[in-house]
């Protein structure tokens, strides 16, 4: 019984890591769209404000996902 809830919760954290990741990257082409210049040209560039906020936005979407995520699993 106990190899079977393990399975379950290595399942649930194998699909949570990849429902994470794919909103991350809608979560990026979104911003990338929002925005009125190209982010992966000023990242090229070396734009550190730029960069700042693009971590703040994967941050951000990882916190609310995760919140999502651990309400549904309780």
């Amino acid at each position: 019984m106990e190899l079977s809830i393990l399975g379950l919760n290595l399942f649930y954290a194998v699909m949570g890591a990849v429902f994470t990741l794919v909103f991350m990257v809608l979560g990026y082409g979104l911003f990338d769209r929002v925005t009125p210049f190209k982010t992966g040209v000023e990242l090229q560039k070396g734009n550190v404000a730029v960069g700042l906020v693009v971590g703040s936005v994967f941050v951000a979407l990882g916190i609310a996902i995760g919140l999502v995520m651990g309400m549904a699993l309780n």
